[in-house]
């Protein structure tokens, strides 16, 4: 039985993840989160053999998670899920240390073969999402969003969707000053000068949709 801790910010998305894998006879959820911090404790207390953790969550989020439990439990399996399913998220996830990733978009076949890939110690990726991957690196060349620190990575999602500095900075439990000196600096590494821009950038590295 592949023991299962859920960590997302949404119940309704939680409670559709846990109904699908109960469905599943060698998956059992045994805990649920709604945030970075709650992961980080339930898996001392569970010790989990999957971690299921969305990476764009209020507060902490999902990659400072990450993160931290890797860093105190370097065998830990998490599976990070997006609702993005760009090169550029996958890649922050990898280089963080989850062993998978995938799109909420994906079938729920897909959800179940993730889970139990990552389970077994090895690694996964869709197809598609692999051979965006793959291409990235042979092209060469870092993109422009490839300087953001995570923080300000996860400001620029934001940003680039229409969310108000106000709206960010209650959403990530940040002052609104913090969250300016992160649009500040996304503006001077990427070099663009308006939200306008921010938005287009984002749509042309797949980062959001049009």
């Amino acid at each position: 039985m592949i023991r299962v801790l859920l960590v997302d910010d949404h119940a309704v998305v939680r409670t559709g993840f846990r109904l699908l894998l109960q469905a599943h006879g060698e998956i059992t959820v045994v805990g649920e989160a709604d945030s970075g911090e709650s992961a980080c404790q339930l898996y001392i207390e569970l010790v989990p053999d999957v971690v299921v953790m969305d990476i764009a969550m209020p507060g902490m989020g999902g990659l400072e998670a990450l993160r931290r439990i890797r860093a105190h439990y370097p065998q830990a399996r998490v599976l990070a899920l997006s609702a993005h399913d760009d090169p550029a998220h996958a890649r922050r996830a990898l280089r963080e240390g989850a062993r998978g990733f995938l799109s909420k978009r994906s079938a729920p076949e897909a959800l179940f073969e993730a889970i139990t890939t990552v389970a077994a110690g090895r690694r996964y990726l869709d197809v598609q999402l692999a051979q965006k991957l793959a291409l990235a690196e042979v092209e060469g060349g870092k993109a422009p969003i490839e300087r953001l620190s995570e923080r300000e990575f996860e400001v620029f999602v934001r940003l680039a969707g229409g969310q108000s500095v106000q709206r960010i900075a209650e959403d990530l439990k940040l002052s609104a000053s913090t969250v300016g000196t992160h649009l500040y600096n996304i503006k001077q590494k990427l070099g663009v000068s308006n939200q306008a821009e921010l938005t287009l950038l984002a749509i042309r590295h797949g980062v959001i949709e049009a």
